[in-house]
């Protein structure tokens, strides 16, 4: 996927549903549509799905740096939703943080192998566990690049009814 190229319409629309699924605390359901789509549609554009939403998460990271006075604190998470210190982080969440860096400092190239070897190795549930990741990240930056007025995609915006 090229980084400067709009997402196609289908992967836009599964990561808006899945995202508004999140946001109105359906977790399970979110997850399952993710899922669903990469059954269904194959790895590769699995993969694209999610570069788009770490793609996204790197945009309003770098717009938090350079548009807020606070520093970005990135959290994660463990099964049950609560944080994490990195080095307890289950793997899964470990490639979600490999993944966003990555993608932060513009090696796409680099994101998509992370994504491309927990596809490759994880089991369905750890590979849930990157997409709730990904899905909480992007919610929380959203909703903190709003209340700071820094740009947040309008697809995200409008899944989460912002």
């Amino acid at each position: 996927m090229d980084p400067n190229s709009p997402p196609p319409p289908s992967i836009i629309a599964v990561a808006s549903a899945a995202l508004a699924s999140m946001h109105a605390g359906h977790d399970t359901g979110a997850v399952d549509q993710m899922t669903a789509f990469a059954r269904d549609r194959g790895r590769e554009e699995a993969t694209e799905l999610m570069l788009v939403l770490f793609q996204e998460c790197s945009a309003m990271v770098a717009a938090l740096g350079s548009g807020g006075t606070a520093p970005v604190k990135m959290q994660v998470y463990d099964d049950d939703g609560h944080e994490v210190p990195i080095d307890e982080a289950d793997p899964p969440v470990r490639t979600a943080v490999r993944t966003l860096l990555a993608q932060v400092h513009g090696d796409t190239e680099a994101a998509k192998d992370q994504i491309d070897i927990a596809m490759a190795n994880a089991s369905p549930a750890e590979m849930a566990m990157v997409m709730m990741q990904a899905l909480r990240w992007t919610i929380k930056l959203a909703a903190e690049c709003t209340s700071r007025d820094l740009p947040v995609a309008l697809w995200i915006t409008a899944a989460l009814g912002s």
